[in-house]
């Protein structure tokens, strides 16, 4: 039991100390910003297309 924790713990040692993980998270928060960016504009154009509706529909009622 105690083997299989000393190579865990080895593997996450040796994950930690390569660099390419970094770029893996750069990319991950790069993706997540841009999402949060696209939900934040989306949410500004269905507001705006909301209030153009509403005004239609009060100069045809």
């Amino acid at each position: 039991m105690n083997t299989m924790f000393l190579k865990l713990y080895v593997k996450v040692q040796e994950l930690a100390s390569r660099e390419d993980g970094q770029d893996l998270v750069e990319y991950a928060l790069l993706v997540s910003l841009v999402a949060l960016a696209a939900i934040a504009g989306v949410n500004k154009v269905a507001t705006a297309i909301n209030s153009v509706f509403t005004s239609i529909s009060t100069s045809l009622a």
